[in-house]
C-alpha cells in the first residue's frame, strides 16, 4: 500500500513538473518572438507567434504579434485577420484593442481597403480618447481616400498634438507620397521656426532641408549636429554630398560613418553602394551591398535590395535583375517604383530575346552568291 501511494504522489510530482516545464517552454517560445519583432527579424517573430497561438498561449497577444509581422513583411491580407482573430478573443483588454483597431486600419490602409480602414479610425475616435498617432492615421486613411479636408484636419490635430521634427516629418512624407509636396512642406517650415536645442535637433532640421533640396542649409545644420556628437549626421551629410554630385566627399562621409557606428553599419555600405553606382562602379556597388546586407536588420534591407537591382540593372546583366525584382516584390508589394522597374526590365529582356535570333540568322545564312553548285 505504501508503494501505491509513493507511486501516485511521484506521478502528481512528475505531472506538476511535466506541466511547468511546458509552461516555461511556451514562455520562452513568445519571449523570443518578441525580441525578434523588437529586433526586426520578423520572419522569425512570425514563427515564433504562430506557435504560441497554436499551443493556445496569450493568444490575443500572441496573435497581435503575428499580425505586426505579417505588416512588416508585406502580407497585409494576412496582417489584417490576425488583427480581427485577435479581436475576437474573450476578455481583450481595453489598451490592447484599441492598439489592434489601429493596426488593424494601418493593414487595410496597406491593403487598399480605404474605407474598412475608416471605420476602425471612426471606431477609435468614438471609443477612445485620440492622441497624435492616431489623428496621423486617420489623416493619412482620408488622404488615401481623396478626402484632402479631412486629412487636413487630422494632421494638423496630429501636430498640434505633437509639434515636434518626426511629426513634421512623417506628415510631409505622407503628402509628398501622394505628389502634394508642397501641402507637407508647411509643416517643415513651421517646425524649421522651433530653436534646436540638441544634436538630435539639429540632425533633424539637416534632413528637414536636405528633403527641400536646399542643400548648404542641410550641410551647415548636418555639420553642427556632428560637432554636437551626432553619428546619425555623417550619414546625412553622405547624402547631401551625394545630391550635390560630390561623390568623393559623400564616400568620405559614408566611411566616416561606418567608422564611427557601432551597430548600424547597413546604412553606411548603402550609401557607399550609392556613390558606387553613381561613380559607374556596379561590382564595387554589389560587394558594399553584399556587406549591408550582412549588418542589416528587416528594416534596413529594402532600400539595399532596391539598390541591388539598380546595380544588375546599370551592367546590363538584366536577367539577374529581373529575378531580383521578382524576390524584392514578394517581400515589398506595394512598392510603386519597383513595379516599374519590373515593367522596364521586362521589356528589355522581350527586346533582347527578340534581337538574339536576328543576330543568329545573320551569322548562320550563307548569301546566295556564296552557295556552291552542288547546293542548288
Amino acid at each position: 500500500m505504501k508503494t501505491g501511494k509513493i507511486g501516485r504522489i511521484l506521478a502528481v510530482c512528475i505531472g506538476a513538473s511535466l506541466l511547468a516545464g511546458c509552461g516555461s517552454e511556451k514562455q520562452n517560445i513568445y519571449r523570443q518572438a518578441e525580441e525578434n519583432l523588437e529586433q526586426g527579424s520578423y520572419q522569425e517573430a512570425l514563427t515564433g507567434y504562430e506557435t504560441s497561438v497554436s499551443s493556445g498561449y496569450k493568444a490575443a497577444e500572441s496573435l497581435r504579434g503575428a499580425g505586426i509581422a505579417k505588416l512588416r513583411l508585406g502580407d497585409y491580407q494576412g496582417a489584417v485577420e490576425c488583427f480581427t482573430q485577435a479581436l475576437s478573443q474573450d476578455r481583450v483588454k481595453k489598451f490592447i484593442r484599441q492598439d489592434l483597431l489601429a493596426y488593424r486600419a494601418t493593414a487595410l490602409l496597406k491593403a487598399g481597403l480605404t474605407d474598412d480602414a475608416m471605420a476602425d479610425c471612426q471606431t477609435l475616435a468614438s471609443d477612445y480618447s485620440m492622441n497624435a498617432d492616431l489623428y496621423f492615421l486617420t489623416g493619412c486613411v482620408a488622404l488615401a481616400m481623396d478626402a484632402y479636408d479631412e486629412a487636413d484636419s487630422n494632421f494638423q490635430q496630429a501636430y498640434g498634438e505633437k509639434p515636434d521634427y518626426d511629426m513634421a516629418l512623417q506628415i510631409y512624407e505622407a503628402y509628398r507620397s501622394r505628389g502634394m509636396e508642397a501641402d507637407g512642406t508647411r509643416y517643415l517650415e513651421a517646425i524649421l521656426k522651433t530653436e534646436p536645442g540638441n544634436a538630435e535637433d539639429y540632425c533633424e532640421r539637416g534632413r528637414i532641408y536636405y528633403y527641400m533640396q536646399d542643400y548648404e542649409n542641410a550641410r551647415n545644420e548636418l555639420t553642427k549636429a556632428s560637432e554636437k556628437g551626432s553619428v546619425e549626421a555623417l550619414s546625412l551629410l553622405g547624402m547631401v554630398c551625394l545630391a550635390r554630385n560630390d561623390t568623393a566627399a559623400a564616400r568620405s562621409m559614408y566611411q566616416d560613418y561606418l567608422n564611427a557606428e557601432e551597430s548600424r553599419k547597413a546604412e553606411g555600405y548603402n550609401g557607399l553602394a550609392l556613390c558606387d553606382i553613381a561613380d559607374g562602379d556596379y561590382p564595387g556597388a554589389l560587394a558594399n551591398i553584399a556587406s549591408g546586407l550582412e549588418a542589416a536588420d528587416t528594416d534596413e534591407m529594402q532600400e539595399l535590395l532596391f539598390n541591388e537591382i539598380v546595380a544588375y540593372e546599370k551592367q546590363l546583366d538584366f536577367h539577374t535583375a529581373f529575378s531580383k525584382v521578382q524576390e524584392y516584390l514578394k517581400m515589398y508589394p506595394d512598392d510603386q517604383e519597383a513595379k516599374k522597374e519590373l515593367e522596364f526590365l521586362q521589356s528589355r529582356i522581350a527586346q533582347e530575346s527578340v534581337e538574339e535570333p536576328v543576330q543568329e540568322e545573320s551569322q548562320d545564312t550563307v548569301p546566295a552568291e556564296e552557295q556552291t553548285s552542288w547546293e542548288g
